[in-house]
């Protein structure tokens, strides 16, 4: 199965969905059930229709809002239009329970020779809004399949509200341990997201990244891509600060949180990820920044780190209390620039705005965007490019006490294996090169940790810098095998 070549990335992905259809060699036997989730806009459907598309699946998309009747008369179109029978529909539609089965019937019939049935539900939480049954009637469905009472084939549920289809597999909910594909789809990673764009400068890219992060929904909506840096200040007046056009980002993050059907009153979620995106980044700061108790504000933090908008974190060699942090860069982007200047903005006075926002973009969303890509680097690149296949083990930031000194510093990236100190490092996003300082610097946080018990004799220092280096660093780089000095060409394409 080939995947299309219009979908960038998502190797990985395909070949569990071609597993899923075809593993043992065989394309009958009793029903698989597969779950597929992410946040609106990651490529869901894409995959999915291209899989279908591959198989002679049947593909059928729900609809926000739409009652149980309406709902079943979609399901039944869809089936019908696939059978080649058109989609004049009359009377009362079937119920949910003969529809299922008469959907995996369908593809069971209408399937290629040596292809399986597929039957994919798109945005099935919509169709549950009305007819919260359908999890237990897939459950019987299922059950009844594996005893040869019903048909077999494929079956993949899929939808964008992560709570909901999370919560299918969970606890005592019918369908927990009958899925065999439970796929969760995120953004893409920096470097494919920068050829689904076409942009070949580096610096663009980062700061494209820094904006709408890897999700692919959002470049068939833009009307044009910055080539260079120059075209990028256009690009975010006309796209992401436009009121009147679809990425517009109150607009979009709006939508993002209208998906969790538990985000209900959400201004108060406006509100946290406000805080968070400003600084605030435990929950006692979020409270107090929102003025509402800290217990008032967990309940709000934990809906928005399941449906992927906050993320949890810690430093891996001081404390285990979690640093929140935004995770999507377009609700980040909206809450620092977007929102503070809506008036403003409504009022078309973007370029206006986008110019005295200029400083907050650079040190609040480019520098801490930039460090979150050095330690991408670190998990994803930094292994088979440093020669290191195994790993570099847990990625994350830290802070390491000098006492003798009085001072605490700060670790941009580390990579802990154990009490081995794979990989230290320093990212910075600023106008200035990096420079001896700058290695120094982390050559003394190695000592302070090899003081403390850790191991360093094989750690890898790395400076990452958007603006590279200075060329007595750059001799010294070329002495020391243990240093490792990342610009931009070499973030994205892996080569100095």
């Amino acid at each position: 199965m080939e995947k299309p070549a219009d979908i960038v990335g998502r190797d990985r992905q395909w070949r569990t969905v071609e597993r899923f259809l075809f593993e043992g060699g065989r394309t009958d036997g009793p029903l698989r059930l597969g779950l597929v989730s992410g946040r609106r806009r990651t490529g869901k459907t894409q995959l999915l229709t291209a899989a279908c598309e591959a198989v002679g699946g049947l593909y059928i998309a729900c609809v926000q809002d739409e009652g149980d009747r309406a709902a079943r008369t979609r399901f039944t179109a869809a089936m019908t239009e696939h059978a080649g029978l058109g989609t004049v529909l009359r009377g009362e539609p079937e119920s949910w329970d003969r529809l299922l089965r008469a959907a995996l019937e369908t593809a069971a019939r209408t399937a290629p020779a040596g292809s399986p049935g597929l039957v994919v539900i798109d945005e099935f939480p919509y169709a549950m809004a009305h007819a919260p049954q359908l999890p237990s009637l897939v459950q019987h469905l299922y059950d009844d399949s594996q005893n040869g009472r019903a048909p077999g084939g494929r079956l993949v549920l899929c939808g964008s509200a992560l709570s909901v289809m999370h919560s299918l597999l969970s606890g005592t909910k019918p369908l927990r341990g009958r899925a065999m594909l439970d796929m969760r789809l995120s953004a893409l990673d920096y470097r494919e997201a920068a050829r689904l764009w076409g942009i070949r400068e580096p610096d663009v890219a980062l700061r494209m990244h820094a904006c709408v992060g890897g999700i692919p929904g959002y470049r068939p909506l833009m009307a044009s891509v910055p080539a260079t840096v120059a075209d990028f200040d256009p690009w975010v007046v006309e796209n992401l600060l436009a009121v009147d056009v679809g990425v517009f980002t109150r607009t979009e993050v709006d939508y993002l949180l209208r998906e969790d059907p538990r985000i209900t009153a959400r201004a108060v979620y406006y509100d946290v990820l406000s805080a968070v995106a400003a600084g605030a980044h435990t929950p006692s700061k979020i409270g107090a920044a929102i003025g509402r108790d800290n217990n008032a504000v967990r309940y709000p933090i934990d809906v928005l780190e399941s449906a992927g908008y906050l993320t949890k974190t810690h430093d891996l060699l001081r404390s285990r209390k979690p640093v929140i942090t935004v995770s999507d860069p377009v609700i980040r982007f909206d809450r620092l620039i977007t929102a503070p200047y809506l008036g403003q903005l409504q009022l078309g006075r973007a370029e206006q705005v986008w110019r005295a926002t200029a400083p907050t973009f650079r040190s609040d969303i480019l520098g801490p965007h930039f460090e979150e890509l050095a330690r991408e680097w670190v998990r994803r690149f930094a292994p088979d490019e440093l020669g290191r296949s195994e790993g570099l083990g847990e990625v994350g930031f830290a802070s390491v006490q000098d006492h003798d000194g009085r001072a605490k510093h700060e670790i941009d990236v580390i990579a802990l294996d154990g009490r081995r100190v794979r990989l230290l490092g320093e990212a910075k996003a600023t106008l200035a090169r990096r420079g001896l300082p700058d290695l120094e610097r982390l050559d003394g946080i190695r000592g302070l940790l090899e003081r403390e018990g850790y191991d360093t004799s094989e750690t890898v220092i790395a400076l990452f810098s958007t603006t590279g280096f200075t060329s007595d660093l750059e001799q010294t780089a070329a002495t020391r095998p243990d240093l490792e000095l990342v610009d931009l060409d070499r973030l994205y394409q892996g080569t100095s």
